[in-house]
């Protein structure tokens, strides 16, 4: 038995039947958006720990250089851990609710 030669295609676009103003009137569909949602979130979330693992190696290659020479990683890895997440965070910032007040000294 031979092997197929092949590609396989997945669907990554979301549900094109979704209406965000009633998501209850599909619920087929408000499920199908949640499952793109949570598979486009573990995709950002694993490609971080790619980023993650490429920062540890240049910080054992590199030595008491690392500073200058793994600068770029570090600003690749902090802007894709921004807004991943499961919790609060992970929400658009209108959602967040009011910003506790800063408390200056004096």
């Amino acid at each position: 038995m031979g092997r197929r030669k092949g590609t396989v295609e997945f669907d990554e676009s979301p549900p094109d039947d979704f209406d965000a103003a009633n998501p209850y009137k599909d619920p087929v569909a408000m499920l199908e958006m949640r499952e793109h949602l949570v598979r486009e979130k573990w995709i950002d979330i694993e490609k971080a720990k790619i980023l993650r693992e490429k920062l540890k190696w240049c910080y054992r290659i590199e030595g008491v250089n690392h500073l200058q020479k793994c600068r770029h990683l570090v600003r690749q890895y902090l802007d894709s851990t921004r807004g991943i997440g499961w919790g609060k965070d992970g929400r658009h910032p209108s959602l967040h609710g009011p910003k506790a007040e800063t408390v200056e000294s004096e």
